[in-house]
């Protein structure tokens, strides 16, 4: 007689094929349903969790080192497809909603965050800090669905204003988040007396690391686009032999350097892509390269969101109360949809596209990332009330906006083919 049995390496290599087929086959079935795929895969974990207890306990907690790198290679490959995928070339003024949302929105969901953690919650500063820093970013990994899709080689081609804004707001922000996960740290070993820290942190921490992330970003995508798009490699036919992985070496390259050089690796990767995106626009090669991204990033989402609703399953939220719940809940609905109404008055977006940018602040693994760095760098007595806080604001942004993204972003769509029609404009610059 044969026994199955269900635990083991056969289990493991079972779940991560079925895991694999999913993420390759669902995306295409759910294009046009109310339901995202890490909200499926979400709920997969934390069933699959549940019902096979002698997996082992994915809490963060408990595995500090892998929640901390899984989070870091997802966002950083996730940053590099971000990039990519941009088609506006980057200018200050027509990326005037990308600085609206990082200098008004992004400080305005901080300060808002940081003073119900701390008088709501009752958090030490530190904490409160550091929940402000890991939440107030929006996500390039989670966000899919309300992102720019891919680059398109046709020239003059242009993002439609709300996929632009929440592409390059995600691509950014989770690197300016830094500064505040530092002084949050800086707080946790030193205290609240800016005597001792407050100096180091603005020449170091914002200064230089934020300088030189941008620099060397900037160097690695100029020198690989040079590489690929001179005469001489377009004589030795060499985007044709080459693969879609030098993405990841781009990737590497610049978060590598970044981080040697004590900089801020998630700006240089973002800005890595951005400029080897700029070199010669229209070229198809940029396809394959972010083709390739996407499909690691997807499937470094999977891994990650599985486990986030294994741990779920095995208790991550039992000690959190409704006063957690409200915060969580006022910060996705309340807080962020008003800080980027308020940030996008007066500027580019019509209204509509105006309440769509609001709205979609998705928070996910990047949020993860900074909880995991801060509580292995810094001193927090609160940080398995951290883990879970953060942990329910992504498990309640999977929920809510992976619910309405599609429908939300093809009724959008609809209202600008429309309105594009009736005025003879291009639809992706007719603000709606």
């Amino acid at each position: 007689m044969l026994v199955f049995a269900v635990d083991g390496p056969a289990a493991i290599f079972l779940a991560v094929g079925l895991a694999t087929l999913a993420a390759a086959v669902l995306p295409r079935l759910l294009r046009r349903a109310p339901i995202s795929m890490p909200a499926v895969f979400l709920a997969a974990g934390a069933l699959g969790f549940w019902l096979l207890p002698q997996l082992p306990d994915p809490s963060p907690t408990d595995h500090p080192e892998i929640a901390l790198h899984l989070t870091e290679i997802c966002v950083i490959v996730s940053l590099m497809g971000a990039g990519l995928a941009i088609n506006r070339p980057f200018a200050w003024r027509t990326w005037g909603t990308t600085w609206r949302l990082l200098a008004i929105t992004m400080p305005l969901s901080m300060i808002a965050v940081g003073v119900m953690g701390w008088a709501g919650l009752g958090l030490g500063a530190a904490s409160a800090m550091l929940l402000a820093a890991a939440v107030a970013p929006t996500d390039p990994v989670l966000a899919t669905e309300v992102q720019v899709s891919e680059p398109v080689d046709e020239p003059g081609t242009q993002d439609d204003e709300a996929r632009f804004a929440l592409t390059s707001e995600a691509g950014l922000n989770d690197g300016l988040a830094f500064p505040f996960t530092y002084a949050a740290i800086a707080v946790s070993l030193s205290g609240l007396a800016p005597g001792g820290w407050l100096g180091r942190w603005v020449v170091l921490d914002v200064v230089w690391r934020l300088g030189v992330g941008v620099a060397i970003g900037f160097l690695v995508g100029w020198l690989l686009g040079r590489l690929f798009f001179s005469s001489v490699a377009e004589r030795l036919r060499i985007t044709e032999h080459t693969q879609g992985f030098v993405a990841l070496a781009a990737t590497f390259l610049a978060y590598g350097t970044a981080e040697l050089a004590e900089g801020y690796g998630f700006v240089a990767v973002f800005v890595c892509a951005v400029t080897l995106r700029g070199t010669e626009r229209e070229h198809e090669y940029h396809k394959v390269l972010h083709a390739f991204v996407e499909q690691i990033e997807r499937l470094l989402t999977v891994a990650v969101i599985v486990l986030v609703g294994g741990a779920v399953a095995r208790g991550a939220f039992t000690e959190l109360g409704w006063a957690e719940v409200g915060v969580v809940l006022a910060f996705l609905l309340v807080v962020r949809p008003l800080a980027g109404w308020i940030a996008l008055r007066g500027g580019r977006t019509g209204p509509r596209e105006r309440a769509v940018v609001a709205f979609f602040g998705v928070r996910g693994i990047g949020s993860l990332y900074y909880v995991a760095y801060a509580v292995q760098e810094g001193e927090f007595a609160d940080a398995d009330r951290l883990w879970a806080i953060t942990g329910l604001v992504v498990v309640g942004s999977v929920v809510i906006h992976g619910a309405a993204a599609t429908p939300v972003m093809r009724a959008l769509d609809r209202r600008r083919e429309r309105r594009a029609t009736a005025v003879g404009d291009d639809v992706a610059e007719t603000p709606v």
